[in-house]
């Protein structure tokens, strides 16, 4: 153990203090924890099981899920448990374990929206050769790209924060730990520190989102020489992926990319990205994508008529 401290775990305030609304609040992020595991394997299973959506695009979609499960399990859990207890503390271990977890899987699926992005652009801006550019290799590779990017932003996170010395309060006002509540708790000026997680965390966010919005206004104006079937399927899917990335990267962005301070507003922001956008991706995918509604209603409607044939073998 390099670190000078004698912090050996952390006590995380998280939303309110009063019980009543601490009841509530379980009941809230249970049914969002469960609608959101639903949701996101619904979709992995749906598209696993249905030969139909074997394109790249589905099979990013299926990582998103995954990833959006992960990262709803990470956060979740522990704020559904620290609800119930009275005891809302947190190993300085798991503490780090879970500033790891949250930025890998986060990292990785800023990275993860870049590359269904650029799917997009290709199916949309260079049809006759979507096939070609978009195989497996490069489907591989674009996937290993987003774990190492989540992996090395992740790293570098840890690294700046489990060296800091942790001397004396140890109460994190948040649900999670993240950066800028712990960066608050170090018994040293983190001023710097700050500006690096600044530099990690915000400047990705705000370059990637910029790329991204562009490439979609590329994309979105490509439109105007396609078919008007064409052009609606383009822009209902372009619209759903639009969606996420806003809800995705607009809270990122308004914690990162600012000096380090920890406010009440903060916990309600983080939810956005942590809680609340991953239990919505799948919706939105699916509300919005009638291929997807479709293979659902197939798998659906197989499995009634299995069971039925089950029902019927049983007399």
């Amino acid at each position: 153990m390099g670190h000078s401290n004698n912090v050996t775990e952390f006590v995380l305030l998280g939303l309110t203090q009063d019980p009543r609304s601490q009841k509530a609040l379980f009941v809230i992020f249970l049914l969002t924890y469960i609608v959101t595991m639903g949701g996101n394997l619904l979709i992995v299973v749906t598209v696993l099981a249905s030969p139909s959506l074997g394109s790249p695009m589905y099979l990013f979609l299926v990582y998103l899920s995954l990833m959006d499960a992960a990262i709803s399990t990470v956060i979740s859990t522990k704020l559904i448990i620290n609800l119930l207890c009275d005891q809302k503390t947190i190993s300085f271990s798991a503490c780090m374990g879970q500033l790891f977890l949250e930025h890998l899987f986060g990292g990785a699926e800023v990275f993860l929206l870049v590359a269904m992005a650029y799917d997009r652009y290709v199916a949309i801006c260079k049809p006759l050769h979507y096939i070609t550019i978009m195989n497996r290799q490069a489907c591989f590779l674009l996937m290993v790209v987003s774990w190492a990017g989540g992996f090395v932003h992740s790293v570098v996170q840890l690294l700046l924060v489990y060296n800091l010395p942790f001397c004396g309060p140890n109460v994190i006002d948040h649900f999670i730990c993240d950066m800028y509540p712990l960066l608050e708790l170090a018994c040293t000026d983190t001023y710097i520190l700050g500006l690096t997680v600044v530099a990690n965390g915000g400047a990705i966010c705000v370059v990637i989102f910029i790329c991204l919005l562009t490439s979609y206004g590329v994309i979105l104006s490509s439109l105007r020489t396609h078919s008007q079937e064409g052009r609606r399927k383009a822009l209902s899917t372009c619209g759903s992926h639009i969606m996420v990335v806003v809800l995705f990267f607009v809270p990122c962005i308004f914690t990162y990319v600012r000096p380090v301070s920890n406010s009440p507003v903060d916990k309600f922001i983080s939810m956005a990205y942590t809680l609340i956008t991953p239990m919505l991706n799948p919706l939105i995918y699916t509300l919005r994508n009638a291929e997807m509604t479709n293979a659902m209603k197939k798998l659906w409607w197989k499995k009634l008529a299995i069971d039925r044939m089950r029902m019927h073998h049983s007399y």
